[in-house]
């Protein structure tokens, strides 16, 4: 046994139907040449004799006293590995349309709290001759970025590397700081209790959130269909754009690549509320996690990610004028960032975070107007190929969490030559979310026009 921490709590406690509390991700994989049509089912049978399993993929919620829930951990000694790993078969046709209703039930389910909190599923049927990974973690044992970090160390560079490796069979990697691991949530959470304690600083702090305030015009986000109470069914999409795009975007507009992602995200949604009849005379607002590391600390550990918030201009119908104020935003928000202490960054960061620690409190969610719409999050990725005994990855795309207030989430991740966009949706509260990938493109497309490329 051993103790839950309050972080992992917290996710243990809020779980409900109607809020998984798993990160996910889907990966695409082709073949290497010369695989015979039992390939998979060759990656399916060596991976289950892989029964040397990690700590974090044996435990589970235990109970103490006879029945309290949720205080500790139970580890399992003996994984039934046949129940967390699972290989399915597409139905006929074997499209991508397919493959996404599957991840879309799967990422909809909760997971066994008396088994171990994960599962890998290996899909095939594709019917361009690709298969599949998709997993699921628990909240509560790895964060996505985790996850990501351990799905990568399972991969390798070299095509010709046919050695397999499964997440579950690798152990941690020494840390180089004393700091137990804790969710971005926790962590700045943790920091804004910190922030309270330094006295007069607490002014600092908020000045510097009026001042974001003002910056992130109008001084609010408007209530969109996106900040409803959610139900349980999901809804995934997901679809990878070439990195070389978003750059000829971001040189020839003088912004950075970040600041094409939010427009090419905000003219998307502008696009899908117009479809749907939602969308507010006011300009949505999007929390976008950033790094807060200087050139001096690049190579240190730990987290040290910040969030602020961001105008996604959507009342406007110009993609160059679109864009240009979302730089502006962009830039005017990191500058209050950068005239604070380390400590006060995060702790503002905290105070920006706090409606997503609120929405897991049932009947918080809904108790004042949100300050933002939407988490758009570019998490870092791969910028060579990466390959899984010889079969490449071609799309890695992440699966994250919606929440009351947070019925649409958009997470992307860099893969070797593309921007992997995965978008998670209530089924709902957000129909046809699968239009949204359309969109995207057309944003994208009347970028490159609006800037001349």
């Amino acid at each position: 046994m051993g103790l839950i921490s309050p972080t992992d709590s917290m996710f243990l406690l809020a779980e409900s139907r109607e809020h998984p509390m798993h990160v996910g991700g889907l990966q695409l994989f082709e073949p290497p040449e010369g695989a015979g049509p039992d390939f998979i089912r060759d990656i399916y049978s060596a991976m289950l004799t892989f029964e040397d399993v990690q700590p974090t993929f044996r435990k589970h919620p235990g109970e103490v006293l006879g029945g309290i829930a949720n205080l500790s951990w139970s580890f399992d000694h003996d994984i039934d590995l046949e129940y967390h790993l699972r290989r399915s078969a597409l139905p006929s046709p074997g499209r991508v349309r397919e493959l996404l209703e599957l991840t879309s039930r799967l990422h909809g389910s909760l997971l066994d709290r008396h088994r171990p909190l994960w599962e890998a599923h290996l899909v095939e049927g594709l019917n361009d001759g690709r298969f599949a990974v998709y997993t699921k973690v628990h909240h509560a044992l790895l964060d996505g970025v985790s996850a990501m970090k351990l799905m990568r160390r399972s991969l390798s560079i070299d095509p010709q590397d046919t050695e397999l490796r499964a997440p579950w069979n690798m152990g941690p990697r020494r840390r180089r700081t004393s700091t137990s691991r804790s969710s971005r949530l926790g962590g700045l959470v943790k920091a804004a209790g910190s922030v309270a304690g330094l006295g007069p600083s607490v002014f600092t702090l908020a000045r510097a959130a009026l001042l974001e305030q003002q910056l992130t015009l109008p001084f609010g986000a408007p209530k969109t269909m996106f900040n409803v109470p959610i139900g349980g069914a999901r809804r995934c999409a997901a679809q990878s754009w070439p990195i070389k795009r978003v750059v000829a975007v971001k040189d020839a507009a003088g912004v950075t690549v970040n600041d094409v992602i939010l427009a090419m995200c905000a003219g998307a949604l502008r696009a899908y509320l117009l479809e749907q009849k939602a969308l507010p005379d006011r300009p949505l607002v999007a929390m976008v996690p950033v790094s807060l590391r200087s050139e001096d600390d690049a190579a240190s550990g730990g987290n040290q990610v910040g969030a602020i918030l961001c105008s996604l201009a959507t009342d406007l119908d110009d993609p160059a004028q679109r864009l240009d104020t979302i730089s502006a935003s962009m830039r005017g928000n990191k500058e209050v960032f950068s005239q604070l202490p380390r400590l006060q960054q995060l702790g503002l960061s905290a105070f920006n975070m706090a409606p997503l620690a609120m929405a897991l409190v049932p009947g918080l969610a809904q108790a004042a107007q949100p300050p933002f719409n939407i988490v758009i999050s570019n998490v870092p990725g791969a910028r060579e190929p990466l390959y899984w005994r010889g079969a490449r990855l071609d799309g890695n795309y992440p699966m994250s969490i919606a929440l009351d207030g947070q019925a649409l989430n958009i997470t992307l991740s860099n893969n070797a030559d593309n921007l992997d966009f995965g978008l998670v949706g209530c089924r709902r509260s957000v129909p046809h979310l699968q239009r949204l990938l359309g969109h995207l493109e057309d944003s994208l497309t009347g970028l490159e026009e609006a800037v001349g490329v």
